[in-house]
């Protein structure tokens, strides 16, 4: 596989395991639910819808998307050198 898909397809899966992390909810203390895994990168705070709950945290989001894609990197070269 070239190398230049290879990187595609690995940042492709580590965004959309990313973003499937945000439905995985963690224990947290009493005022928000913290979303993502491993670093917790989507809050909900518990205050009145009309102020808009969620927050992002993007420096631990593009942290767990580097994660991610490492570990979809490091499967898809696995299955690389299995499949020739």
């Amino acid at each position: 596989m070239k190398r230049s898909r290879l990187v595609g397809l690995a940042l492709a899966g580590g965004a959309v395991l990313t973003l499937l992390t945000g439905l995985y909810p963690l224990r947290t203390p009493m005022g928000a639910t913290h979303y993502g895994f491993p670093l917790a990168w989507l809050t909900r705070l518990v205050i009145a819808p009309e102020y808009f709950p969620w927050r992002v945290n993007w420096p631990e989001l593009v942290v767990d998307l580097v994660v991610w894609s490492g570990v979809t990197l490091a499967l898809l070269v696995v299955y690389d050198r299995l499949a020739d």
